[in-house]
């Protein structure tokens, strides 16, 4: 495709995270035509999800892709644990999915959306523009008909039988659009930053509870990335308190990072990430869709806005595929999509709103001053129940299978 300043293909993705990079991928493998516009040069974004879950893995294999995404260095967790000083439980056991991978792989993101990048590639009816934001909609005769972009070369005007917008939890596309959005609420904030991990270090990712304080650890090989959770607005009066206070913490949430905490160096190692819960009551208009955080924001609660985006697309792409190849697309079309994920988003949301309030408030406010959480204590007692999160988490309400035609590389 060549680099004129108008475009024309029959699908605009606008974002290249997990939704918009999945999509492009399962629509370029069943012949459509497919422009993703990513606003970076590059996909090196720290302190993003990282966590491929196994429905997704799932995918990867009926794809004909899992050995070879496995190759890419990556962790293996196959438990869930909490802790609160030397009490340690496990509240998610993988072992019992029904898939292939009864694990949540651990790898950088940017690694992820390479791979489907590199594969997506390969289908000459794909292209993907780095360094290209999506700056407005092209609307004509009552529907978008495409988008207009800022690229280092100048204004681009990409036109498009659909327009998606997988631009995330703070979507231009969806914003533009003037879709109803609906706010869930959120008490709390998270601190996202690095400390070193050394091999003796646990592998297992997890979460730490202690004196009204939470603290999540996930491997990272030879880091750990920390997500230190806050109430909704309290960052200053946490950098008021002081720097070397909130190194006590870490330390006191975790042993282990006790003569580490040092790498913190200052409060700009520190990420904030503004957590929002919220969902498009209407995801779609004549000629756009929206997916993944732009049409559901997720709280990091049980990490699964990731998975929640990919089945997103991989239902995207089995409803539109065929009549977006054919010329056929209709309204219902869209309507459909939304039809078949608003459930297990919705049961999603639910879930996350009530250990958000349940739980995780309640552990910040000092009321679970110490001690593993009464509700999370239940798993130490009856281990089977481990089951359940471990569901949830690791396949979801509603996992997507694709179903969408694939049409052959040309030699």
């Amino acid at each position: 495709m060549n680099r004129d300043k108008t475009v024309t293909t029959t699908c605009c993705i606008a974002g290249g995270g997990p939704a918009g990079m999945m999509l492009g991928l399962l629509l370029a493998r069943a012949g459509v035509d497919v422009v993703v516009l990513e606003k970076h040069a590059d996909f090196l974004r720290d302190f993003r999800g990282d966590t491929i879950h196994p429905s997704s893995l799932e995918l990867m294999y009926e794809l004909g892709l899992l050995d070879e995404f496995l190759r890419l260095p990556h962790q293996k967790a196959f438990q869930i644990r909490a802790r609160s000083g030397d009490a340690e439980v496990v509240f998610g056991d993988f072992s019992h999915l029904p898939t292939r991978c009864k694990y949540v792989a651990l790898l950088p993101q940017w690694d992820f959306l390479n791979f489907l990048a590199r594969k997506a590639g390969a289908y000459p009816w794909f292209s993907l523009r780095m360094r290209a934001e999506v700056t407005g909609l092209i609307e004509e005769n009552g529907r978008v008909a495409g988008v207009r972009a800022r690229t280092p070369d100048g204004e681009l005007e990409v036109r498009a039988d659909l327009v998606v917008g997988a631009d995330g939890r703070h979507s231009d596309v969806r914003a533009r659009a003037g879709l109803p959005l609906q706010e869930l609420g959120a008490p709390i904030d998270v601190l996202w930053f690095r400390v070193s991990r050394r091999p003796d270090d646990p592998e297992t990712p997890t979460g730490n509870f202690t004196r009204g304080r939470l603290l999540a650890m996930i491997n990272r090989t030879d880091y750990w990335q920390c997500g230190y959770v806050i109430r909704k607005g309290a960052l200053e009066q946490l950098k008021a308190r002081g720097l070397a206070e909130f190194r006590a913490d870490l330390a006191r949430l975790s042993p282990i990072l006790a003569d580490r905490v040092g790498e913190v160096r200052g409060w700009d190692d520190v990420n904030l990430l503004t957590v929002r819960v919220d969902r498009l009551t209407r995801w779609y208009r004549p000629g756009l869709l929206c997916i993944g955080d732009a049409a559901h924001a997720m709280s990091p609660v049980g990490g699964v806005g990731i998975n929640l985006a990919i089945q997103d697309a991989v239902a995207a792409a089995n409803i539109l595929a065929v009549p977006l190849r054919d010329g056929t697309l209709t309204l219902d079309h869209l309507r459909r999509v939304q039809k078949r994920r608003e459930l297990p988003t919705r049961l999603t949301q639910r879930l996350q709103v009530l250990i958000q309030d349940r739980v995780l408030t309640r552990v910040l406010s000092g009321e679970i001053s110490s001690g593993v959480p009464a509700p999370i204590r239940l798993f130490g007692r009856f281990p089977f129940l481990a089951r359940v999160p471990a569901r949830v988490v690791g396949v979801g309400f509603r996992p997507e299978h694709v179903k969408s035609p694939a049409v052959p590389i040309p030699a």
